[in-house]
């Protein structure tokens, strides 16, 4: 088992409740839908997918979704309204395994060299700086040694945010003053990691869209700079969204995979809302996995993404 695998004993029952509200959502929508009718016909696959696309699911994902289950039906000629979750929780879990979505909700740091490097990037507000404090503190907690970079010089408040996560978890962060250069913050994080034999970075940056030719030459700049620390770096760039904002969600996933090449996606809040079905909808169209999801406000509530976990607690 992977570390993280480690830090959340009750990882199920904090699933179960942060999808709570998305799950009372979906199923009252699909109960109403198939009462009195035993067998899946056309006004239940109707039905099916107006609730999906309203459960922020997207209307591209669930017409595929629509589409696979039609298939099993024709195959099998009858399927009762009872099969119903069973099915939608093997087709969704089958989109997600074509995403590269993690099995089992464990990953280990590659071995082959150190730091691993981490840029995360998204709006403010998403929740980026908290989902780096807690992964930082996760690290921690698994005996790694970690560094934070404070490349979002444009917002004091940026800065002194993860200069608070970074005396709470009790790792060291590297900033500059107001305005400096992002790039230089990070070829600074890299260098003294590297000098500390540290396992772990993580980089924050400034959730601007408004200039999506400036985020993108900052974002380039950024890498280009790390490259002259570590070829490798960055190992992940990870877009930070905020799943309670539905399809907003999506389009900002969608503007900055248009600037640079996401890798991975945590998607936080997602306790709040009954619009969890987000995560399978950006996942999908992205062809991006979704790595870790935020249940809650402690610590151990950022958690790796089980895809087979996630569709159980929705649909079991």
């Amino acid at each position: 088992m992977g570390f993280f695998g480690l830090f959340n004993k009750n990882k199920k029952e904090t699933l179960d409740k942060g999808l709570e509200k998305t799950k009372e959502s979906v199923f009252s929508k699909i109960s109403r839908a198939v009462a009195g009718k035993s067998k899946v016909d056309d006004e239940v696959l109707d039905d099916l997918e107006e609730i999906l696309i309203t459960s922020d699911v997207g209307v591209d994902t669930t017409i595929k979704i629509i589409e696979r289950i039609e298939q099993r039906v024709a195959r099998d000629k009858y399927v009762s309204t009872s099969e119903l979750n069973a099915i939608l929780r093997d087709e969704i879990a089958k989109l997600l395994t074509e995403n590269n979505t993690s099995d089992n909700g464990s990953w280990e740091l590659p071995n082959d060299h150190k730091p691993y490097v981490i840029l995360v990037v998204g709006v403010n507000g998403v929740g980026k700086t908290t989902t780096i404090g807690k992964l930082a503190w996760q690290f921690k907690q698994a005996g790694k040694k970690v560094f934070l970079g404070a490349a979002d010089t444009f917002r004091a408040a940026a800065v002194e945010q993860i200069c608070i996560w970074g005396d709470r978890v009790g790792v060291p962060v590297i900033k500059q003053k107001m305005g400096a250069d992002p790039a230089s913050v990070a070829f600074d994080t890299i260098s003294s990691a590297k000098a500390n034999d540290a396992d772990v970075v993580i980089i924050d940056t400034a959730g601007r869209l408004h200039n999506k030719v400036g985020l993108m030459n900052e974002l380039k700049k950024i890498k280009d700079v790390m490259k002259k620390v570590m070829p490798e770096a960055p190992d992940e760039v990870m877009l930070v969204l905020d799943g309670s904002t539905g399809q907003n969600a999506f389009e900002q996933a969608k503007q900055f995979s248009a600037v640079t090449q996401i890798t991975s996606l945590a998607i936080t809040k997602l306790d709040g809302t009954a619009k969890g079905g987000v995560v399978i909808g950006i996942s999908d169209q992205l062809k991006v996995p979704v790595k870790y999801i935020g249940l809650g406000e402690g610590m151990e509530d950022l958690q790796l993404f089980d895809k087979q976990q996630f569709v159980a607690s929705l649909f079991g």
